[in-house]
């Protein structure tokens, strides 16, 4: 693990950043597990009601406008995901 600590899935009130230190058993390692597993799985939902509404003829603009900001919310959740797990990989060999 970095010194830096796990970036957590979620911020602080003020919308800062929040991280662990430690060797990823923890309470709060674990909950952040759980957490990034609820954030990707409502991203997989999320993109197949959004097939659905697409192919629908009669979607209305405030239903689009509501999609893409749950869209929104989901990418900056997954994004987080990603950069976290980026983080706490093993550096590339030469």
């Amino acid at each position: 693990m970095s010194e830096a600590g796990r970036l957590l899935p979620w911020t602080s009130p003020e919308g800062k950043p929040c991280y662990v230190v430690g060797d990823g058993s923890g309470y709060v390692s674990r909950l952040a597990d759980e957490v990034e597993d609820v954030h990707l799985g409502m991203a997989d939902a999320l993109l197949g009601h959004a097939g659905e509404l697409l192919a629908e003829r009669r979607t209305t603009s405030t239903e689009l406008r509501y999609l893409a900001l749950r869209l929104t919310e989901s990418l900056r959740d997954v994004k987080r995901v990603a950069d976290s797990r980026g983080a706490r990989l093993p550096p590339a060999g030469p």
